[in-house]
Protein backbone atom coordinates (compact mmCIF):
# COMPACT_ATOMS: atom_id res chain seq x y z
CA UNK A 1 0.00 0.00 0.00
CA UNK A 2 1.26 3.48 -0.82
CA UNK A 3 3.53 2.73 -3.79
CA UNK A 4 1.34 4.78 -6.13
CA UNK A 5 0.03 8.30 -5.89
CA UNK A 6 -3.18 8.63 -3.85
CA UNK A 7 -6.45 8.31 -5.73
CA UNK A 8 -8.35 11.56 -6.23
CA UNK A 9 -11.31 10.23 -8.20
CA UNK A 10 -12.24 6.55 -7.85
CA UNK A 11 -14.56 6.74 -10.85
CA UNK A 12 -11.67 7.37 -13.23
CA UNK A 13 -8.59 6.24 -11.31
CA UNK A 14 -9.50 3.56 -8.75
CA UNK A 15 -6.90 1.48 -6.91
CA UNK A 16 -7.78 -1.31 -4.49
CA UNK A 17 -4.52 -0.76 -2.59
CA UNK A 18 -5.16 2.96 -2.00
CA UNK A 19 -5.21 4.00 1.67
CA UNK A 20 -8.76 5.35 1.44
CA UNK A 21 -10.02 2.09 -0.09
CA UNK A 22 -8.24 0.01 2.54
CA UNK A 23 -9.67 2.12 5.36
CA UNK A 24 -13.30 2.13 4.12
CA UNK A 25 -14.22 0.77 0.69
CA UNK A 26 -17.96 0.81 1.49
CA UNK A 27 -18.26 4.59 1.21
CA UNK A 28 -16.38 4.47 -2.10
CA UNK A 29 -18.68 1.79 -3.50
CA UNK A 30 -21.79 3.64 -2.35
CA UNK A 31 -20.59 6.79 -4.11
CA UNK A 32 -19.72 4.92 -7.31
CA UNK A 33 -23.04 3.10 -7.30
CA UNK A 34 -24.81 6.44 -7.47
CA UNK A 35 -22.72 8.25 -10.07
CA UNK A 36 -20.58 5.74 -11.96
CA UNK A 37 -21.58 2.13 -11.54
CA UNK A 38 -18.70 0.93 -13.74
CA UNK A 39 -15.47 2.72 -12.80
CA UNK A 40 -12.23 2.67 -14.79
CA UNK A 41 -8.54 3.08 -14.10
CA UNK A 42 -5.38 3.14 -16.18
CA UNK A 43 -3.49 1.55 -13.29
CA UNK A 44 -2.47 -2.10 -13.65
CA UNK A 45 -2.50 -1.55 -17.40
CA UNK A 46 -6.22 -0.72 -17.49
CA UNK A 47 -9.06 -2.12 -15.40
CA UNK A 48 -12.80 -1.85 -14.78
CA UNK A 49 -14.88 -1.98 -11.60
CA UNK A 50 -18.65 -2.61 -11.59
CA UNK A 51 -20.22 -2.03 -8.16
CA UNK A 52 -23.91 -2.80 -8.66
CA UNK A 53 -25.13 -6.31 -7.95
CA UNK A 54 -26.69 -6.63 -11.40
CA UNK A 55 -23.45 -5.77 -13.20
CA UNK A 56 -21.30 -7.95 -10.95
CA UNK A 57 -23.67 -10.87 -11.57
CA UNK A 58 -23.74 -10.22 -15.33
CA UNK A 59 -19.95 -10.52 -15.52
CA UNK A 60 -19.74 -13.49 -13.18
CA UNK A 61 -22.18 -15.48 -15.32
CA UNK A 62 -20.65 -14.45 -18.66
CA UNK A 63 -17.86 -16.92 -19.38
CA UNK A 64 -17.82 -16.05 -23.08
CA UNK A 65 -16.58 -12.48 -22.70
CA UNK A 66 -14.66 -12.83 -19.42
CA UNK A 67 -11.96 -15.40 -18.71
CA UNK A 68 -10.85 -16.63 -15.29
CA UNK A 69 -7.36 -17.65 -16.33
CA UNK A 70 -6.00 -15.08 -13.86
CA UNK A 71 -8.11 -14.07 -10.85
CA UNK A 72 -5.69 -11.76 -9.03
CA UNK A 73 -5.22 -8.34 -10.64
CA UNK A 74 -1.62 -7.17 -10.50
CA UNK A 75 1.08 -5.65 -12.66
CA UNK A 76 1.85 -9.16 -13.96
CA UNK A 77 -0.87 -9.31 -16.60
CA UNK A 78 -0.80 -12.69 -18.36
CA UNK A 79 -1.32 -12.87 -22.10
CA UNK A 80 -3.66 -15.42 -23.71
CA UNK A 81 -0.84 -17.96 -24.08
CA UNK A 82 1.12 -17.29 -20.87
CA UNK A 83 -0.74 -19.80 -18.68
CA UNK A 84 -1.19 -23.55 -19.13
CA UNK A 85 -4.50 -24.25 -20.86
CA UNK A 86 -7.03 -25.52 -20.06
CA UNK A 87 -5.89 -26.06 -16.46
CA UNK A 88 -4.73 -22.59 -15.48
CA UNK A 89 -2.50 -21.90 -12.50
CA UNK A 90 -5.00 -22.90 -9.80
CA UNK A 91 -7.78 -25.15 -11.15
CA UNK A 92 -10.73 -25.06 -11.12
CA UNK A 93 -10.88 -21.35 -10.19
CA UNK A 94 -8.54 -20.42 -13.07
CA UNK A 95 -10.14 -22.83 -15.52
CA UNK A 96 -12.70 -21.82 -18.14
CA UNK A 97 -15.47 -24.00 -19.56
CA UNK A 98 -15.67 -26.77 -20.51
CA UNK A 99 -12.65 -27.99 -18.51
CA UNK A 100 -13.81 -26.10 -15.42
CA UNK A 101 -16.86 -28.33 -14.89
CA UNK A 102 -14.76 -31.49 -14.95
CA UNK A 103 -12.19 -30.11 -12.51
CA UNK A 104 -14.83 -28.79 -10.13
CA UNK A 105 -16.95 -31.96 -10.17
CA UNK A 106 -13.91 -34.02 -9.29
CA UNK A 107 -13.39 -31.99 -6.08
CA UNK A 108 -16.99 -31.90 -4.85
CA UNK A 109 -16.80 -35.03 -2.65
CA UNK A 110 -13.86 -33.59 -0.71
CA UNK A 111 -15.88 -30.48 0.26
CA UNK A 112 -19.32 -31.98 0.84
CA UNK A 113 -21.09 -31.17 4.13
CA UNK A 114 -20.26 -34.66 5.41
CA UNK A 115 -16.57 -34.39 4.50
CA UNK A 116 -16.29 -30.93 6.04
CA UNK A 117 -18.14 -32.06 9.16
CA UNK A 118 -15.36 -34.54 9.86
CA UNK A 119 -13.02 -31.58 10.47
CA UNK A 120 -15.28 -29.78 12.94
CA UNK A 121 -14.01 -31.58 16.09
CA UNK A 122 -10.42 -30.73 15.12
CA UNK A 123 -11.39 -27.10 14.39
CA UNK A 124 -13.08 -26.81 17.77
CA UNK A 125 -10.06 -28.26 19.59
CA UNK A 126 -7.79 -25.91 17.65
CA UNK A 127 -9.86 -22.87 18.65
CA UNK A 128 -9.78 -23.99 22.28
CA UNK A 129 -5.99 -24.36 22.16
CA UNK A 130 -5.57 -20.90 20.67
CA UNK A 131 -7.83 -19.40 23.31
CA UNK A 132 -6.03 -21.29 26.07
CA UNK A 133 -2.82 -19.61 24.94
CA UNK A 134 -4.23 -16.11 25.52
CA UNK A 135 -6.46 -16.89 28.48
CA UNK A 136 -5.87 -14.43 31.30
CA UNK A 137 -4.64 -11.66 29.04
CA UNK A 138 -6.53 -8.39 29.23
CA UNK A 139 -5.83 -7.69 25.55
CA UNK A 140 -5.80 -10.18 22.67
CA UNK A 141 -5.02 -9.60 19.01
CA UNK A 142 -7.97 -11.54 17.63
CA UNK A 143 -6.49 -11.47 14.13
CA UNK A 144 -2.88 -12.50 14.77
CA UNK A 145 -3.39 -14.66 17.86
CA UNK A 146 -6.60 -16.38 16.79
CA UNK A 147 -8.26 -15.89 13.41
CA UNK A 148 -5.28 -16.34 11.12
CA UNK A 149 -4.28 -19.70 12.60
CA UNK A 150 -7.62 -21.45 12.14
CA UNK A 151 -7.99 -21.78 8.35
CA UNK A 152 -4.25 -22.21 7.87
CA UNK A 153 -4.00 -25.20 10.18
CA UNK A 154 -7.25 -26.72 8.95
CA UNK A 155 -6.07 -26.56 5.31
CA UNK A 156 -2.65 -27.91 6.27
CA UNK A 157 -4.35 -30.81 8.03
CA UNK A 158 -6.61 -31.48 5.03
CA UNK A 159 -3.61 -31.57 2.68
CA UNK A 160 -1.53 -33.69 5.04
CA UNK A 161 1.31 -31.17 5.31
CA UNK A 162 3.50 -30.59 8.41
CA UNK A 163 1.91 -27.98 10.68
CA UNK A 164 5.31 -26.41 11.35
CA UNK A 165 5.50 -25.27 7.71
CA UNK A 166 2.87 -22.58 8.23
CA UNK A 167 5.26 -19.66 7.68
CA UNK A 168 6.06 -20.94 4.18
CA UNK A 169 2.40 -20.58 3.24
CA UNK A 170 1.92 -17.20 4.92
CA UNK A 171 4.74 -15.60 2.95
CA UNK A 172 3.52 -17.05 -0.33
CA UNK A 173 -0.12 -16.02 0.22
CA UNK A 174 0.83 -12.47 1.20
CA UNK A 175 2.93 -12.16 -1.94
CA UNK A 176 0.10 -13.33 -4.18
CA UNK A 177 -2.83 -11.50 -2.61
CA UNK A 178 -1.55 -8.36 -0.90
CA UNK A 179 1.65 -7.32 -2.68
CA UNK A 180 -0.23 -6.80 -5.94
CA UNK A 181 1.22 -3.33 -6.48
CA UNK A 182 4.72 -4.78 -6.78
CA UNK A 183 6.14 -4.61 -10.28
CA UNK A 184 6.44 -7.77 -12.35
CA UNK A 185 10.21 -7.62 -11.78
CA UNK A 186 9.77 -7.40 -7.99
CA UNK A 187 7.40 -10.38 -8.00
CA UNK A 188 9.87 -12.46 -10.03
CA UNK A 189 12.73 -11.45 -7.74
CA UNK A 190 10.87 -12.71 -4.65
CA UNK A 191 10.66 -16.15 -6.30
CA UNK A 192 7.59 -17.06 -4.21
CA UNK A 193 6.12 -19.22 -6.94
CA UNK A 194 9.36 -21.15 -7.46
CA UNK A 195 9.70 -21.79 -3.74
CA UNK A 196 6.11 -22.96 -3.46
CA UNK A 197 6.40 -25.18 -6.56
CA UNK A 198 9.45 -26.87 -5.06
CA UNK A 199 7.68 -27.31 -1.73
CA UNK A 200 4.60 -28.83 -3.37
CA UNK A 201 6.71 -31.20 -5.44
CA UNK A 202 8.38 -32.48 -2.27
CA UNK A 203 5.00 -33.10 -0.59
CA UNK A 204 3.70 -34.82 -3.73
CA UNK A 205 6.73 -37.12 -3.83
CA UNK A 206 6.17 -38.04 -0.18
CA UNK A 207 2.52 -38.87 -0.80
CA UNK A 208 3.33 -40.91 -3.90
CA UNK A 209 5.78 -42.94 -1.86
CA UNK A 210 3.37 -43.27 1.08
CA UNK A 211 -0.32 -42.60 0.25
CA UNK A 212 -2.42 -41.29 3.12
CA UNK A 213 -6.00 -40.43 3.92
CA UNK A 214 -5.79 -36.74 3.03
CA UNK A 215 -6.57 -34.36 0.21
CA UNK A 216 -3.15 -34.62 -1.42
CA UNK A 217 -3.49 -38.39 -1.84
CA UNK A 218 -7.08 -37.81 -3.01
CA UNK A 219 -5.79 -35.58 -5.82
CA UNK A 220 -3.04 -38.00 -6.76
CA UNK A 221 -5.57 -40.82 -7.06
CA UNK A 222 -8.20 -38.76 -8.90
CA UNK A 223 -8.97 -39.13 -12.58
CA UNK A 224 -10.52 -36.97 -15.28
CA UNK A 225 -11.97 -38.86 -18.24
CA UNK A 226 -10.11 -41.96 -17.11
CA UNK A 227 -6.74 -40.19 -16.94
CA UNK A 228 -4.67 -39.30 -13.87
CA UNK A 229 -4.44 -35.59 -13.16
CA UNK A 230 -1.57 -33.76 -14.81
CA UNK A 231 1.10 -32.84 -12.22
CA UNK A 232 0.37 -29.14 -12.91
CA UNK A 233 -3.27 -29.81 -12.05
CA UNK A 234 -2.43 -31.48 -8.75
CA UNK A 235 0.02 -28.76 -7.76
CA UNK A 236 -2.28 -25.98 -8.91
CA UNK A 237 -5.26 -27.26 -6.93
CA UNK A 238 -3.12 -27.50 -3.81
CA UNK A 239 -2.04 -23.90 -4.35
CA UNK A 240 -5.68 -22.91 -4.83
CA UNK A 241 -6.62 -24.34 -1.44
CA UNK A 242 -3.88 -22.28 0.20
CA UNK A 243 -4.78 -19.06 -1.60
CA UNK A 244 -8.56 -19.38 -1.53
CA UNK A 245 -8.97 -21.09 1.82
CA UNK A 246 -6.73 -19.21 4.24
CA UNK A 247 -6.69 -15.40 3.90
CA UNK A 248 -10.38 -15.43 3.02
CA UNK A 249 -11.58 -17.25 6.13
CA UNK A 250 -9.03 -15.48 8.32
CA UNK A 251 -10.60 -12.24 7.10
CA UNK A 252 -14.19 -13.42 7.64
CA UNK A 253 -13.47 -14.48 11.23
CA UNK A 254 -11.60 -11.27 11.99
CA UNK A 255 -14.24 -9.01 10.46
CA UNK A 256 -16.98 -10.79 12.38
CA UNK A 257 -15.12 -10.35 15.67
CA UNK A 258 -14.48 -6.70 14.79
CA UNK A 259 -18.24 -6.27 14.25
CA UNK A 260 -19.15 -7.90 17.55
CA UNK A 261 -16.56 -5.79 19.36
CA UNK A 262 -18.03 -2.59 17.92
CA UNK A 263 -21.72 -3.59 18.14
CA UNK A 264 -22.34 -4.81 21.69
CA UNK A 265 -26.08 -5.24 21.12
CA UNK A 266 -25.41 -7.81 18.41
CA UNK A 267 -22.88 -9.56 20.62
CA UNK A 268 -25.34 -9.78 23.49
CA UNK A 269 -28.06 -11.05 21.18
CA UNK A 270 -25.86 -13.91 19.94
CA UNK A 271 -25.09 -14.82 23.54
CA UNK A 272 -28.78 -14.75 24.48
CA UNK A 273 -29.96 -16.53 21.31
CA UNK A 274 -27.35 -19.13 20.35
CA UNK A 275 -29.84 -20.71 17.94
CA UNK A 276 -29.42 -17.58 15.80
CA UNK A 277 -25.79 -18.39 15.00
CA UNK A 278 -26.27 -19.98 11.55
CA UNK A 279 -28.40 -17.05 10.33
CA UNK A 280 -25.97 -14.57 11.88
CA UNK A 281 -23.03 -16.22 10.11
CA UNK A 282 -24.75 -15.69 6.76
CA UNK A 283 -25.43 -12.05 7.57
CA UNK A 284 -21.86 -11.42 8.71
CA UNK A 285 -20.64 -13.04 5.50
CA UNK A 286 -22.92 -10.76 3.49
CA UNK A 287 -21.94 -7.57 5.29
CA UNK A 288 -18.21 -8.29 5.49
CA UNK A 289 -17.67 -10.50 2.44
CA UNK A 290 -13.89 -10.72 2.14
CA UNK A 291 -13.38 -11.62 -1.51
CA UNK A 292 -13.09 -9.56 -4.68
CA UNK A 293 -12.20 -11.65 -7.73
CA UNK A 294 -10.62 -10.56 -11.01
CA UNK A 295 -11.38 -11.43 -14.60
CA UNK A 296 -9.70 -10.63 -17.90
CA UNK A 297 -11.83 -9.47 -20.81
CA UNK A 298 -11.67 -12.33 -23.34
CA UNK A 299 -13.23 -10.33 -26.16
CA UNK A 300 -14.63 -6.84 -26.56
CA UNK A 301 -17.94 -6.36 -24.77
CA UNK A 302 -20.19 -3.57 -23.51
CA UNK A 303 -21.12 -3.30 -19.85
CA UNK A 304 -23.60 -0.66 -18.71
CA UNK A 305 -22.64 1.61 -21.61
CA UNK A 306 -18.88 1.17 -21.18
CA UNK A 307 -16.81 -0.48 -23.91
CA UNK A 308 -14.43 -3.07 -22.44
CA UNK A 309 -11.51 -4.19 -24.60
CA UNK A 310 -9.93 -7.62 -24.86
CA UNK A 311 -7.12 -7.95 -22.34
CA UNK A 312 -8.52 -5.39 -19.85
CA UNK A 313 -8.67 -6.35 -16.20
CA UNK A 314 -12.01 -6.30 -14.39
CA UNK A 315 -12.54 -6.58 -10.65
CA UNK A 316 -15.65 -8.35 -9.34
CA UNK A 317 -16.26 -6.81 -5.90
CA UNK A 318 -18.69 -9.27 -4.35
CA UNK A 319 -18.63 -7.21 -1.13
CA UNK A 320 -19.99 -4.23 -3.09
CA UNK A 321 -22.72 -6.39 -4.63
CA UNK A 322 -23.70 -7.47 -1.11
CA UNK A 323 -24.19 -3.83 -0.10
CA UNK A 324 -26.44 -2.92 -3.06
CA UNK A 325 -29.69 -1.48 -1.60
CA UNK A 326 -31.56 -2.53 -4.74
CA UNK A 327 -31.08 -6.14 -3.64
CA UNK A 328 -30.72 -6.02 0.15
CA UNK A 329 -32.95 -3.81 2.34
CA UNK A 330 -30.89 -1.96 4.95
CA UNK A 331 -27.87 -3.11 2.97
CA UNK A 332 -25.34 -1.25 5.14
CA UNK A 333 -26.80 -2.55 8.40
CA UNK A 334 -26.08 -5.95 9.92
CA UNK A 335 -29.40 -7.68 10.61
CA UNK A 336 -28.55 -10.86 12.48
CA UNK A 337 -31.92 -12.48 11.80
CA UNK A 338 -32.07 -11.52 8.11
CA UNK A 339 -34.08 -14.41 6.62
CA UNK A 340 -33.89 -13.66 2.89
CA UNK A 341 -30.16 -13.47 2.26
CA UNK A 342 -28.97 -14.66 -1.15
CA UNK A 343 -25.61 -13.00 -0.70
CA UNK A 344 -22.60 -13.24 -2.99
CA UNK A 345 -19.92 -13.69 -0.35
CA UNK A 346 -18.89 -16.94 -2.02
CA UNK A 347 -19.18 -15.53 -5.51
CA UNK A 348 -21.68 -16.00 -8.31
CA UNK A 349 -21.79 -18.20 -11.38
CA UNK A 350 -19.78 -21.31 -12.15
CA UNK A 351 -16.86 -20.24 -9.97
CA UNK A 352 -18.89 -19.95 -6.78
CA UNK A 353 -16.59 -20.98 -3.92
CA UNK A 354 -16.14 -24.74 -3.73
CA UNK A 355 -15.10 -24.47 -0.09
CA UNK A 356 -18.15 -22.58 1.19
CA UNK A 357 -19.15 -25.41 3.53
CA UNK A 358 -15.66 -25.38 5.04
CA UNK A 359 -15.57 -21.59 5.45
CA UNK A 360 -19.00 -21.53 7.10
CA UNK A 361 -17.99 -24.25 9.54
CA UNK A 362 -14.74 -22.53 10.49
CA UNK A 363 -16.45 -19.17 10.98
CA UNK A 364 -19.28 -20.63 13.06
CA UNK A 365 -16.98 -22.67 15.28
CA UNK A 366 -14.56 -19.76 15.75
CA UNK A 367 -17.37 -17.45 16.88
CA UNK A 368 -18.95 -20.05 19.14
CA UNK A 369 -15.67 -20.84 20.87
CA UNK A 370 -14.62 -17.19 21.19
CA UNK A 371 -17.97 -16.11 22.67
CA UNK A 372 -17.99 -19.05 25.08
CA UNK A 373 -14.57 -18.00 26.37
CA UNK A 374 -14.79 -14.21 26.01
CA UNK A 375 -18.45 -13.13 26.13
CA UNK A 376 -17.62 -9.47 26.75
CA UNK A 377 -14.99 -7.64 24.70
CA UNK A 378 -14.34 -4.38 22.88
CA UNK A 379 -11.72 -2.72 20.71
CA UNK A 380 -8.67 -1.96 22.79
CA UNK A 381 -7.71 0.91 20.49
CA UNK A 382 -9.57 1.59 17.21
CA UNK A 383 -6.55 3.44 15.88
CA UNK A 384 -4.41 0.32 16.00
CA UNK A 385 -6.74 -1.78 13.85
CA UNK A 386 -5.32 -2.34 10.37
CA UNK A 387 -6.98 -3.84 7.29
CA UNK A 388 -5.51 -5.75 4.38
CA UNK A 389 -5.00 -4.21 0.96
CA UNK A 390 -5.88 -5.84 -2.33
CA UNK A 391 -8.65 -8.27 -3.20
CA UNK A 392 -9.10 -9.84 0.25
CA UNK A 393 -10.48 -7.56 2.95
CA UNK A 394 -10.11 -8.31 6.63
CA UNK A 395 -8.43 -6.97 9.77
CA UNK A 396 -4.74 -7.83 10.01
CA UNK A 397 -4.24 -6.29 13.44
CA UNK A 398 -7.26 -6.46 15.75
CA UNK A 399 -6.47 -5.69 19.41
CA UNK A 400 -9.46 -6.55 21.59
CA UNK A 401 -9.85 -5.81 25.30
CA UNK A 402 -11.41 -8.66 27.23
CA UNK A 403 -13.83 -7.10 29.72
CA UNK A 404 -14.41 -8.72 33.09
CA UNK A 405 -17.42 -7.53 35.06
Amino acid sequence: MGKRKPVENFATDFDHTDAAWVADPYAIWDDLRERCPVAHTERYGGAWLPVRHADVAAVAYDTDHFTSRSVVMSEARPGPHDLPAPIGLAPPITSDPPFHALARRMLLPAFSPKAVGAYEPYTRRLCAELLDAVCGASEVDASLDFARHIPLRVIVRMLGFPEEDADVFRSFITGVLEDVDDSAEERVARADEAVMEHYMDERIAEHLAEPRDDLTSFLLAAELDGQELHPDHVRGTMVLLLIAGIDTTWSAIGSSLWHLATHPADRRRLLDEPGLMDTAVEELLRAYAPVTMARLVAKDVELDGRRLKEGDWLLLPFPAANRDPEVFPDADRVVLDRRVNRHAAFGLGIHRCLGSNLARMELRVALEEWLARFPDFELADPGRVTWSAGQIRGPRVLPLRVVTR
